[in-house]
């Protein structure tokens, strides 16, 4: 039937798979994606575009690299997994909330020895797994959430506020927001 598929990013190959699938069966399974309860982390970098400039391309580029280095430690050292490095931050995933604020905590404190600050941003929903990689609507609500947050500042939804009942751990009232292209109000 066909010599040889198209390499992914040439053509799309699931309708062809999809046809095959079709002519073989007489139907087409159409699987839903698989979904993951996570708690996810986002860290971003205070005034990064500023402190690039004060220290030259090379210069900054070594601290990033250094910075990707200690998230990916401390991120590890929590029982969590940086799913990505994002520029001049990062999303990492953990099985539940409070390993999440504990390491934002961490991190946003041991970033000091590099000159940096940083804010971060907690969520817990239900994400996507893709790969390696985590998407979905939970993935954008912790962006939101940490695009919230001031330099040496955590802010956590609602959610993961709720989650964490019983942990000793205290939050300040922030009330309701908008995140951007979000649906809804969110605590």
């Amino acid at each position: 039937l066909v010599d040889k598929l198209p390499e992914s990013g040439q053509t799309k190959v699931e309708p062809i798979v999809d046809e095959i699938e079709r002519f073989l069966t007489g139907a087409v399974r159409h699987t839903e994606p698989d979904r993951i309860l996570a708690t996810v982390l986002f860290t971003d970098i205070v005034g990064s575009t500023e402190r690039a400039a004060e220290l030259g391309d090379a210069r900054w580029r070594s601290v990033l690299e250094r910075h990707d280095a200690l998230v990916t430690e401390v991120v590890t050292a929590h029982g969590g997994r940086v799913v990505k490095h994002i520029g001049d931050g990062a999303l990492s995933s953990f099985s539940g909330p409070a390993k999440a604020v504990h390491c934002a905590e961490e991190l946003c404190e041991c970033v000091h020895e590099l000159g940096l600050r940083l804010r971060a941003g907690v969520h817990t929903g239900e994400c996507e797994a893709i790969g390696d990689d985590l998407g979905g609507l939970a993935v954008h609500i912790g962006a939101r959430v940490g695009a919230q947050a001031g330099p040496d500042e955590i802010v956590v939804s609602g959610t993961v506020k709720d989650l964490v009942v019983g942990s000793g751990m205290q939050f300040a009232d922030r009330g309701e927001h908008e995140l951007k292209g979000v649906p809804g109000m969110w605590h």
